[in-house]
């Protein structure tokens, strides 16, 4: 059976993945990071689209891939208005939405604006993968305590179905078979409750609900952000605030750095704040998890927890703590999303799954 060759794309606020696929085989990687000097004033999507394909298109070129080659192009999904899961063209909708920054501000939106201008150069189909604004939540999920602000999935969908479907793999079940919860816990913390197939509630880690993690604060008392946000003491303007809230919470917050390895190294030096501040939020995460587990009425199969946090073996093993009463725990360090991304588009590429349209 051919093996169809994919170009695969993920964009962090400093970093740039890219890699090469032949079928499910990896054959290239190479990841970018980035300074804050060379990203400073790049204050729109076009702006970092135009730093970011040079650095690509030479990086292919000095590996000696031709681009004529590749059957399609794939980058992790951006901020559109809710879908379900799946795999989507990249179309004219989309590419404005994502431009535009139409339902949020956020790098992500560059997979699908690079793979179709890649995709358009060399005239091959352009698609998202699972998109981070999946909506497979029920009813009774959405509500949050006001009308008008809705309960809404912003989270690490490409990497939680990844690792989902990975765990049924490995054990010979079907995906939608199972009651799942999985944990991401790395930039940002979502915990998804997986019920047959479907993620049914999930918390919006881009925005801040949620377990607290590196650099934001999670989910606050509402009153005590209104005083603060008429104090003046975090910012005066709607993007001052932001950055404070997006930014210097968390582990910043009560130690000056979200690095988990330096966290460890002050933890085994004695520093007490350190360790409070890491095992809180460990806690936090735990309490998610729980959580979840009433949505699935404590009939859970398997827990797994998945991202950058994940290498750290204390840190998984205090959240294990908590949770261990719920179900087996499970450990999935870093994330599977390139590949995640390349089998998306070859899925779509073999007739196995239809492609879907914004």
């Amino acid at each position: 059976m051919e093996d169809y060759k994919v170009l695969a794309m993920n964009f962090g606020s400093t970093s740039t993945k890219v890699a090469v696929f032949e079928g499910d085989n990896q054959v290239l990687l190479k990841v970018f990071r980035h300074t804050p000097e060379e990203m400073k004033g790049l204050t729109t999507m076009d702006q970092n689209a135009a730093f970011r394909l040079p650095l690509i298109l030479q990086y292919l070129e000095e590996e000696k891939v031709n681009l004529h080659d590749f059957d399609a192009v794939v980058g992790r999904g951006g901020l559109i208005h809710p879908v379900q899961g799946g795999t989507y063209a990249v179309n004219e909708k989309m590419l404005e939405d994502l431009s535009a920054c139409t339902y949020g501000t956020h790098v992500c939106n560059l997979g699908g604006i690079l793979a179709a201008q890649i995709g358009r150069q060399i005239g091959k189909p352009a698609y998202v993968v699972d998109p981070p604004v999946i909506d497979e939540m029920s009813e009774l999920a959405h509500l949050s305590g006001h009308p008008d602000f809705p309960r809404r999935p912003l989270f690490h969908a490409l990497n939680q179905k990844a690792i989902a479907k990975r765990f049924c793999a490995e054990r010979g079940v079907a995906y939608d078979s199972q009651r799942l919860i999985v944990a991401h816990m790395g930039g940002g913390i979502t915990v998804g409750v997986h019920m047959y197939g479907k993620i049914v509630d999930v918390n919006n880690g881009l925005e801040g609900e949620g377990a607290y993690t590196g650099e934001r604060p999670g989910t606050l008392p509402i009153l005590d952000v209104l005083r603060a946000a008429y104090s003046g003491k975090y910012g005066k303007t709607y993007d001052e605030l932001r950055h404070h809230f997006s930014m210097e919470c968390g582990l910043v917050g009560y130690t000056g750095t979200n690095d988990g390895r330096e966290i460890t190294r002050r933890i085994n030096e004695g520093d007490k704040q350190a360790e409070l501040a890491y095992r809180g939020m460990a806690y936090q995460v735990g309490k998610e998890i729980g959580a979840a587990g009433a949505v699935l009425q404590g009939e859970v199969d398997a827990i797994l927890l998945t991202g950058g946090f994940a290498y750290d073996k204390t840190l998984m093993s205090w959240v294990e703590s908590y949770v261990k009463h719920l179900a087996e725990v499970y450990i999935y360090p870093g994330e599977d999303e390139m590949l995640s991304l390349a089998q998306g588009a070859i899925r779509v590429l073999k007739g196995q799954e239809e492609v879907l349209e914004y």
